[in-house]
């Protein structure tokens, strides 16, 4: 049935929902408004075309409108809109787990349901937090994160991650938390193809973080294997494995934020696979589900679940959980999601279409203002300079161009982040890399 929206398209009748990272007044005062989707393409309210850039925000990976995934949900709400899993316990959760398990990293086959990349976060922290204590080390309590980290916008996540908006305006935040250095060097690295050339020292400085705190006061160090939030920030070659190696020698947790990278983005199912690094504890949401239905999901090494599990008597192992962990209507989207990822091989086609993508993106390098592209699998960025005495703005005025002309993208800072559904075609990446083209020559 066809949306009217016509009694929304005005600001006063805006003016109730508070909208998430928006510049409301300046939203609601020139607004972009989608009714529909289907495929490669969302549907605007004065019925144009909108090629999806960005696979919604960085989770329709099988595209919009999944009949297979609808009809999932369907059902379920029909036959089981809601049940406890606090003492109780449905099917669906316990079969999505498993399916999760075989699809997982080797010995991440535990997982713990969320409804967001940021609660993923957050129980990933207090899971870590509790395994030290269990073993006798409840001294380790300090977390390493990163600059430039995006680990949603929990208090824990902020706390790690290193994002200045995002933790400014909240106060001290978690205490006992340090940053590694990011890893973007424009300088060194800019217009390279996939991962920037290795530079240890920036793993290295994970040794300093020990030395100066105590390998034995640090529970787990937080990273995503490629930050998508602060404008796609690539790993150098055989960085994530020297991080592994140090959190292996001084006995600390490693821990891989997923939220972006995981269910194919990169061309392999988990970023991990696709840099043949296992962490200890990754975390999951956006494309578990294909966007239909908020959920996360936190994949943990057997050896950690055991260790909850070993201690005496029938008492609750994780004082830990969500009202809505393990939702059946989530659960039937996500084993939906699984089987059109597995059907359509979507989970490898970034690294098919790699090259390709590669090629085009590189092809923009000579426009007005571009200072550096970066990519990987099917990611990309595209690094404007800023002008004088307004950060962001320029990119900005891409983005809304870019949607005049009939593509979504997204931009933070500077940075055009794309992230198309993993079944983009050549062609419409042809169309996509047009209207980029076309939005960054007419701005200034």
């Amino acid at each position: 049935m066809a949306q009217n929206t016509d009694h929304i398209a005005t600001e006063g009748a805006m003016a109730p929902f508070w909208m998430p990272f928006t510049a409301n007044k300046q939203f609601k005062a020139s607004p972009r408004l989608l009714k529909s989707a289907e495929g490669m393409y969302y549907q605007s309210v004065d019925d144009r075309p909108i090629l999806d850039g960005t696979a919604g925000l960085w989770c329709c990976n099988a595209g919009h409108g999944r009949r297979q995934i609808t009809e999932a949900v369907q059902r379920q709400i029909a036959e089981l809109d809601f049940a406890p899993t606090f003492q109780m316990g449905h099917p669906l959760p316990f079969e999505f787990a498993q399916r999760l398990a075989e699809l997982a990293p080797p010995g991440l086959d535990r997982v713990f349901f969320t409804n967001s990349g940021s609660e993923s976060a957050d129980t990933a922290l207090k899971i870590a937090l509790q395994y030290h204590r269990l073993r006798g080390e409840g001294q380790r309590t300090r977390f390493i994160g990163r600059e430039k980290g995006y680990h949603g916008v929990g208090f824990g996540g902020i706390s790690v991650g290193g994002l200045g908006n995002n933790r400014k305006g909240f106060g001290p935040l978690l205490t006992g938390v340090d940053h590694l250095p990011h890893t973007l060097n424009i300088e060194r690295n800019a217009f390279t193809k996939g991962l920037p050339e290795p530079d240890m020292s920036l793993a290295d400085r994970l040794e300093e973080l020990v030395a100066l705190h105590g390998a034995d006061t640090i529970a787990a160090v937080i990273v995503e294997p490629m930050a998508g939030s602060a404008g796609v920030i690539l790993p150098p070659k055989g960085y994530l494995k020297r991080l592994r190696e140090i959190c292996t020698r001084h006995g600390i947790l490693l821990i891989f934020d997923e939220v972006i990278t995981g269910f194919g983005r990169l061309g392999s199912p988990f970023a991990s696979q696709e840099f043949d690094v296992i962490p200890d504890i990754l975390t999951s949401a956006k494309g578990l589900t294909n966007g239909a239905i908020p959920m996360g999901a936190v994949f943990v090494q057997n050896a950690i679940y055991n260790q909850f599990m070993d201690a005496d008597g029938p008492a609750i192992e994780l004082f830990h959980g969500y009202t809505y962990s393990g939702h059946p209507v989530a659960a039937a989207a996500g084993l939906a999601t699984l089987e059109v990822y597995q059907s359509e091989g979507l989970l490898t086609r970034a690294a098919d279409l790699a090259e390709y993508w590669e090629s085009a993106l590189h092809s923009l390098r000579d426009l007005p203002n571009v200072i550096d592209i970066r990519n990987y699998g099917l990611v990309g960025a595209i690094e404007l300079s800023a002008r004088d005495g307004a950060p962001g703005a320029r990119a900005y005025d891409v983005f809304t161009k870019a949607f005049e002309l009939g593509a979504l993208i997204r931009v933070t800072g500077d940075v055009i982040a794309l992230s198309p559904p993993l079944i983009i075609e050549r062609d419409q990446i042809d169309q996509l890399m047009s209207i980029i083209t076309d939005a960054i020559r007419a701005t200034r």
